[in-house]
């Protein structure tokens, strides 16, 4: 799913009573569908949480969110996180992300 389905998914989950969290690595898409609460993580797309297998980083990604879940006091509430991914990527459009 894109970031704008699921900030509006978490709107809909949110109506409901169920709280939410979006994991974005889409800091400007986010900004502007402001789900209830997201957090941001500057990594490659589709690895929202870190490198597979990095139990530890996804576990810290995790707790971040669920931590956000907690203490957000107001709607639309963007963090970002301090987690720095470990070599250097960009997005090339129409290609691969390296």
């Amino acid at each position: 799913m894109d970031h704008q389905t699921v900030g509006l998914v978490c709107r809909v989950a949110e109506a409901a009573g169920i709280t939410t969290v979006c994991v974005s690595t889409g800091r400007d898409l986010t900004a502007q569908v402001k789900p209830p609460r997201s957090v941001f993580v500057n990594f490659p797309m589709g690895n929202a949480f870190g490198k597979p297998f990095d139990r530890k980083m996804q576990l810290a990604v995790l707790r971040a969110a669920l931590e956000l879940a907690v203490t957000a006091k107001e709607g639309g509430v963007l963090v970002d996180l301090p987690y720095v991914w470990p070599e250097p990527f960009q997005f090339n459009p129409g290609g691969a992300d390296t």
